[in-house]
């Protein structure tokens, strides 16, 4: 059965646009004037046309009805505001990008391993100097999901993350709790923790799916090809970009039908999970296209391997540079959430990237028609 896709492919800073006006993406702070109507049968690619935002209403018309319908949608969910989510006394807008402040309690991951493993007060030092640099959440993880890393047992898991979520949440934190199993997730929850950001999308524990349901949180549903222990096995692609597309919108589906209400659903592309590095840049393009599935984007590149893949083999803390351009191009996207270790880097960033499309700052009249 053919499927269609609605692609942003240009996007600008103001509603003019030489090709007659330009949309909002995801009510946030950047506009799409042009778009690319993918129509894919299989893994085949059969038709791709480019329509401007203004003609946008006849070229779905021209379609047959299945696919007028699902372009419809994906049009509507392109152009949609999220609601903001709420993080006890916190209140997360979606209205514009947010920064998550990554806190590793792990001995591995591949960045900043071992660091606060075994100095908790180091760890919330961390956290409470990432909250005063500006970032809105903190995403607390106890096992490193590296290519190669060693499975973790549960109970390690749940015995690192517990106690700094507990005061973190003391302290009014917004935080996060970065794992894909049950037994974790629900004593994170009753420790404090706001929302689920799991790198398996509940595929990993069974249990999970109904954790996340009863609990009403929100939750991060991640792209990753592999089961089991390994999330980075089987990565083979007919088309990086649509066939992330569809896996995430069946995990949505699957979340919706676990009773997970529809905006409490996030959705990450999964940048460095099971890709090659012509994979992950190609997804890193059309970030945009991920807006069409109807939920907020989270991002997260921070450090990855692929920038020392493109920067002559820097080590992970020397990636600071490639982390930035990476967040720059999210915020670009309309991403909501972008995960990050540097977090006053990027808050600067993010405070530059903003000025630069405040209208009280900048005149657009002379940026199009």
């Amino acid at each position: 059965m053919p499927k269609l896709y609605i692609r942003p492919i240009a996007l600008a800073e103001s509603p003019q646009s030489e090709h007659g006006g330009a949309v909002r993406l995801a009510g946030g702070l950047v506009y799409a004037s042009r778009f690319a109507l993918i129509v894919r049968e299989g893994a085949r690619v059969v038709s791709r046309n480019l329509v401007g935002a203004s003609d946008m209403a006849e070229a779905l018309g021209r379609l047959p009805d299945a696919l007028a319908a699902a372009g419809e949608a994906q049009w509507g969910a392109l152009r949609m505001a999220h609601p903001p989510l709420q993080c006890g006394a916190r209140t997360l807008r979606l209205d514009q990008p947010q920064v998550m402040g990554i806190l590793n309690v792990t001995p591995d991951s591949f960045s900043d391993g071992g660091k606060f493993l075994d100095d908790p007060a180091a760890a919330l030092e961390h956290a409470h100097a990432m909250l005063e640099a500006g970032a809105s959440v903190i995403d607390v993880g106890g096992e490193s999901t590296r290519p190669g890393a060693a499975a973790v047992w549960e109970g390690d898991e749940v015995k690192r993350v517990v106690p700094v979520i507990e005061k973190l949440a003391a302290s009014g934190a917004a935080i996060s709790i970065d794992s894909r199993r049950s037994s974790v997730i629900e004593a994170a929850l009753a420790a404090g923790a706001h929302i689920v950001n799991d790198v398996s999308a509940l595929r990993h524990d069974p249990r999970s799916l109904e954790i996340v349901a009863r609990s009403g949180a929100p939750v991060v549903l991640m792209h990753a090809p592999g089961d089991a222990d390994d999330l980075h096995a089987d990565g083979v692609y007919a088309d990086v970009v649509l066939d992330v597309f569809d896996w995430l919108a069946e995990r949505r589906d699957a979340a919706l039908a676990a009773g997970i209400a529809r905006e409490k659903i996030l959705l990450d592309p999964g940048i460095g999970f099971g890709k090659s590095l012509a994979e992950n840049l190609a997804l890193i393009n059309a970030l945009p296209l991920f807006h069409a599935l109807g939920h907020p984007v989270l991002f997260g590149a921070s450090r990855k391997r692929l920038i020392g893949a493109l920067s002559n083999e820097a080590p992970a803390h020397q990636r600071l540079g490639g982390s930035l351009t990476l967040a720059l191009r999210a915020f670009d996207a309309a991403c909501q959430i972008v995960r990050v270790h540097d977090v006053a880097e990027t808050v600067q960033a993010l405070h530059v990237w903003r000025g630069l499309r405040d209208a009280a700052l900048t005149d657009f009249s002379q940026m199009g028609d």
